[in-house]
């Protein structure tokens, strides 16, 4: 990696709780304090009875305005099929890179350079999204996004 950040060993296992078990919703992933590795911050639970769309909206509000994070959503929405009309759940595992403006400068730059070293270790993302403004991960914006593909 260029940043020489390296990734915590913590970080694959709970990532694969995510992808493979579906156990958890998202993963917050965060420098630690010596910015020496990238460790787990939090998880939040897979919530069954929880409604996505208002799972979502709470994740986002949880997002700190003015510190960077790197987030591994698994997003589940209803999707249409244009040609049957037929509509379906669907999951997408988002990589979302976030870097608000009001964060510190040396902290987006470490971050920028230490992500693709995460990325990496993470198979099996279907979307990147990168934000730096609460309007850039909001719901409707990432649906249209993953729709694009």
């Amino acid at each position: 990696m260029s940043s020489g950040v390296e990734v915590d060993d913590s970080c694959i296992p709970t990532y694969q709780a995510l992808q493979t078990s579906k156990q958890l919703r998202y993963i917050v992933f965060k420098l630690s304090n010596d910015n020496k590795s990238i460790i787990v911050d939090t998880t939040k639970a897979v919530d069954k009875d929880a409604d996505p769309t208002a799972e979502y909206e709470e994740f986002v509000k949880s997002v700190p305005l003015d510190e960077c994070r790197w987030y591994v959503y698994d997003f589940e929405y209803t999707h249409t099929d244009e040609s049957t009309g037929h509509q379906g759940q669907r999951n997408k595992v988002l990589f979302i890179s976030w870097a608000p403006d009001d964060a510190k400068i040396k902290a987006k730059m470490i971050y920028a350079s230490s992500r693709d070293g995460l990325r990496r270790k993470l198979t099996g993302i279907h979307a990147e999204i990168q934000g730096t403004d609460l309007s850039e991960i909001d719901h409707e914006t990432i649906l249209s996004k993953i729709n694009r593909k």
